[in-house]
C-alpha cells in the first residue's frame, strides 16, 4: 500500500486502461489521426477526455467552454457527453489544426454542438464578457498557450458560474515546474499559475495527477 499517487509503469497503465477505458470509435479514429501530426504531444490522452467527460455529466453541464482545441479531442469528447441542447464555445487560432477536427465532430453528429471561434482567444473571451454571458458557463477546459494561462484563468473565472468548474491542463508540465534549474517562460508561467490557485480563496482546489497534471478548480 501506498500514500502518495503511483506512478505507472507501462503495464500497470495498460491494467488502468483495461479496467477503465471507454474510448469510442470515433475518439479512438481522431486520436490515431492526431498521432501522426508533428505536434501530437499536445493532445489530452484518452483517459483525460473520458474523465473530463464524466465531470460535465456530473454537472449537467450544458454550456461549456474550451481554450484551445487543437485537432479536437478535447471538445469531441466533451460534446459527446452533452445532453442534445448542450454547447461548447471552441477558442483556436488555427484554422489548419482544427480543419482535422471538423469531420469527426461531423461524423459523430456533435458539430451543432460546437460553436468554433478562430481568433485570439483572449478577444473571444473578452467579446463574451462584454455581451453579458459572464456566470452562465458549467464547465472550462482551458489548454492553450502557455504564457496566457492565468489571463485565461482570470476570463474563465468570470465567465463560469458558481459552481462551474474550470479544468486547465499541463499544470505538472512533465515534471518541469518541480525542477528548479528550468526557467523558461512556459514552465515560470505554469509555475506562477499554480502558486496562485492554491492560494486563491475564490475556488476550491484538486489538482489531478492524470495525463500531464489537470487542475480542477470550483467557483466559490
Amino acid at each position: 500500500m501506498t500514500k502518495k499517487t503511483l506512478g505507472l509503469d507501462d503495464r500497470l497503465h495498460n491494467y488502468f486502461l483495461s479496467i477503465s477505458g471507454r474510448e469510442s470509435d470515433i475518439l479512438r479514429s481522431l486520436r490515431k489521426e492526431t498521432a501522426a501530426h508533428p505536434l501530437s504531444q499536445m493532445q489530452i490522452a484518452p483517459e483525460q477526455g473520458q474523465f473530463m467527460a464524466l465531470l460535465v455529466q456530473l454537472l449537467g453541464a450544458t454550456k461549456t467552454l474550451e481554450i484551445g482545441v487543437f485537432t479536437g479531442y478535447s471538445s469531441l469528447a466533451v460534446a459527446l457527453a452533452l445532453p442534445p441542447q448542450g454547447r461548447i464555445v471552441a477558442c483556436d487560432i488555427s484554422e489548419d489544426y482544427t480543419a482535422v477536427a471538423r469531420p469527426y465532430w461531423q461524423a459523430a453528429g456533435v458539430a451543432d454542438k460546437i460553436d468554433l471561434r478562430i481568433a485570439p482567444a483572449l478577444e473571444t473571451l473578452d467579446r463574451l464578457i462584454e455581451s453579458g454571458e459572464a456566470g452562465t458557463f458549467d464547465f472550462a477546459f482551458i489548454d492553450a498557450d502557455k504564457q496566457n494561462y492565468d489571463n485565461y484563468y482570470e476570463r474563465a473565472l468570470q465567465l463560469v458560474r458558481v459552481g462551474g468548474l474550470i479544468a486547465i491542463d499541463n499544470v505538472l508540465w512533465g515534471g518541469q515546474v518541480a525542477d528548479p534549474t528550468v526557467d523558461d517562460a512556459n514552465t515560470e508561467a505554469i509555475r506562477a499559475l499554480n502558486a496562485k490557485l492554491v492560494q486563491d480563496e475564490r475556488i476550491s482546489l484538486s489538482v489531478v495527477p492524470i495525463a500531464d497534471g489537470l487542475t480542477l478548480a470550483l467557483k466559490r
